[in-house]
């Protein structure tokens, strides 16, 4: 079976000898064959459970026969948006449609529908009346429950119930996916499949049920915004396996949506398999006509080494998708796949990242953490590095030694984010200058997000010492080794707490800097992410306090162009900005200004000025004029005289 892709086709299906496919995978994304892709990581991992999977790529939800063209399935169909979710794919954070998508043949827009979970579910079922669906992927995984919608600016249901589907395998679905499998193989009817961790079903039956939290009803979350802050908060404090417990949230006609535990986090040999089943690592040759795919050009020379996070960013959905217990594969397992990678024929010697959602992290934060999970209430870094932190980057570091030395490998370098708190924790200064000395292309980047600790609180981000501790001692070791090379700090602009005032003194820090970011991210609500509670809600969900939430498009207009204040394009936002926030002070010729005063102003000045001035001259030159006039007319009159 190795060495070909998963059926695309029913030529595909008589290849590979098939008369009904087990599982078919229907995504919003193009098919790639490669570890990076959720599709492909899913439908492989089924295959080498012993069930056959076919894929339907970017089925046009328009036309019901597009979901027909591999039949029905024997045991389900497993729907997915894609790597994305499918309204960040489609939308800026002004809400204005993207030009192109990266998951698409030739980056082409507009191969899914907005919201693809739902659409492709309800033709799935329109056609297929009892065939299991079960929801997968980013897109369903942070709408299982009761969640804000950015776009419409509305609460929403659990997506279960407007998809129509069966079931909601969540987070990263490995486990979970192989157990509906074996239960709909086993001949369990979907309905009673309400037992499997990391899984969302939907009953009338609460006794199956047991032993769980029950958070208030939809009807009371769309009434009451902070019940939403509140029940928000008691699913963050339940995501993790180790101890987290059952949740049920009712719905009207006696419905209700329960939530099991997330599945457990995989063993070190169980990542393994999974990033060395037998990927064809690039896109299906359907697409090779159209150009190809070009999100892959961003992984194909990338190693995948861990998932999860404990760094706790307020922004980032993480915690409600991959946990924040940190899961790694072996060296072995990574230095293979680097060897395979060597031997491709576009590789240049160049391995593009060596890391996952955090790069630094190479095992749990705390030896609790093994058997006992994550704290429920409290933070491995935020607002300071818990004392129970082991903050070791040994193994990454011995890693990235084997890496270097491997035969046509010229650089390895490390683009997945570096959380800079956790490496000034660190006692041992090894990794860090190893760091600037081999691992970075002339920039590093890095996520301050901001410079006010004000906001910075309300991000779980470390205080601004922190980072500009981590910046001195960046250019020390820079010194020392005889490197001229640049921290690219990422920004965001508009995050829950920052008001103008804020948004000024992070302009002003960039000011100091002489640096001027090409890029700013203004903060985009997504749904299960403690910010976007914040947005919705207007407070903290962690603290129930008030929070300042720039919500005004305008305003957010604003603090975003004060970011770019040197961007001529910006400058009536920044004027108008600087003007409300009372820093007039900062409109002017002096270094520390912004920006000089408005050139209409600037010359009306002048023009009066020049009135004034030219004024002063005319009647002056009048009375130059009059005088020799006066004596004129007096000797005339003296000479009539005479």
């Amino acid at each position: 079976m190795n060495g070909r892709f998963l059926p695309v086709c029913r030529q595909d299906m008589e290849r590979d000898g098939i008369e009904q496919l087990d599982f078919i995978y229907v995504t919003g994304d193009a098919y790639v064959d490669h570890p990076s892709f959720a599709h492909a990581v899913i439908s492989r991992v089924l295959e080498d459970h012993g069930y056959t999977v076919g894929i339907i790529a970017q089925p046009d939800w328009k036309d019901e026969k597009s979901i027909t063209i591999l039949g029905e399935p024997r045991l389900g169909f497993l729907v997915s948006s894609g790597n994305m979710d499918s309204m960040v794919n489609h939308y800026s954070v002004s809400k204005k449609r993207r030009k192109t998508d990266a998951y698409t043949p030739g980056g082409e827009m507009g191969k899914r529908p907005d919201h693809a979970a739902v659409v492709y579910s309800n033709l799935i079922r329109h056609t297929y009346r009892k065939t299991p669906i079960i929801l997968g992927g980013i897109e369903a995984s942070l709408r299982r429950l009761a969640h804000y919608d950015y776009w419409s600016d509305s609460l929403k249901r659990s997506i279960l119930l407007d998809s129509g589907a069966d079931l909601i395998s969540y987070g990263m679905g490995e486990r979970s996916i192989v157990e509906i499998a074996d239960a709909l193989a086993a001949g369990i009817e979907v309905k009673d499949i309400t037992y499997i961790a990391g899984t969302v079903f939907k009953t009338k039956d609460l006794s199956l049920a047991y032993d769980a939290l029950a958070l208030p009803s939809f009807e009371q979350l769309k009434a009451d915004r902070i019940e939403y802050a509140r029940s928000f908060y008691t699913q963050y404090c339940n995501t993790d396996p180790f101890s987290a417990k059952r949740l049920t949230e009712g719905y009207p006609n006696g419905i209700y949506v329960v939530q099991n535990p997330s599945q457990m986090p995989l063993s070190q040999e169980e990542m393994d398999r999974v990033y060395e089943l037998p990927y064809m690592r690039t896109w299906h040759p359907m697409y090779d006509e159209a150009g190809g795919i070009p999100a892959i050009s961003e992984v194909k020379f990338s190693l995948v080494s861990n998932r999860g996070c404990f760094g706790g960013c307020s922004f980032c959905a993480l915690t409600f998708h991959q946990g924040r217990f940190v899961q790694t594969r072996s060296h072995e397992s990574l230095l293979t796949e680097a060897k395979m990678l060597t031997e491709d024929a576009d590789f240049k010697g160049y391995i593009h990242d060596v890391g996952g959602p955090t790069a630094n992290f190479r095992h749990p934060a705390c030896k609790k953490q093994l058997t006992k999970g994550v704290c429920p209430n409290k933070q491995c870094l935020f607002p300071k590095p818990c004392k129970n932190l082991i903050a070791d980057h040994e193994d990454y570091l011995s890693l990235l030694r084997k890496l270097r030395a491997i035969p046509k490998v010229k650089k390895v370098f490390i683009r997945s984010g570096i959380r800079f708190d956790y490496l000034l924790a660190d006692a041992k200064d090894d990794f860090f200058r190893e760091l600037v000395e081999y691992h970075v292309s002339g920039q590093l980047k890095v996520a301050p997000e901001h410079i006010s600790d004000a906001v910075l609180s309300k991000m779980g981000k470390p205080s601004n010492d922190v980072y500009q501790k981590f910046v001195k001692k960046y250019k020390k070791l820079n010194e020392q080794c005889g490197k001229k090379q640049f921290l690219v700090p990422y920004l965001m602009s508009s995050h829950p707490g920052s008001t103008l005032k804020e948004a000024v003194e992070l302009a002003e820090y960039l000011r100091d800097l002489g640096y001027m970011p090409e890029q700013v991210q203004d903060f985009y609500p997504t749904p299960s992410t403690i910010s976007t509670c914040m947005y919705y809600t207007g407070v903290d969900p962690r603290t129930m306090e008030p929070v300042y939430v720039p919500i005004n498009p305008h305003e957010k207009a604003m603090q975003r162009a004060l970011i770019q204040y040197r961007n001529p394009k910006n400058y009536d936002l920044v004027y108008e900005a600087l003007m409300k926030a009372g820093r007039k002070d900062l409109i002017g010729f002096d270094r520390k200004c912004l920006i000089r005063p408005r050139r209409m102003e600037k010359s009306a000045a002048a023009g009066s000025d020049r009135k004034k001035t030219s004024g002063g001259f005319a009647q002056k030159n009048n009375q130059k004029n009059q005088r020799p006039q006066k004596k004129k007319t007096i000797r005339n009159v003296h000479k009539k005289k005479g």
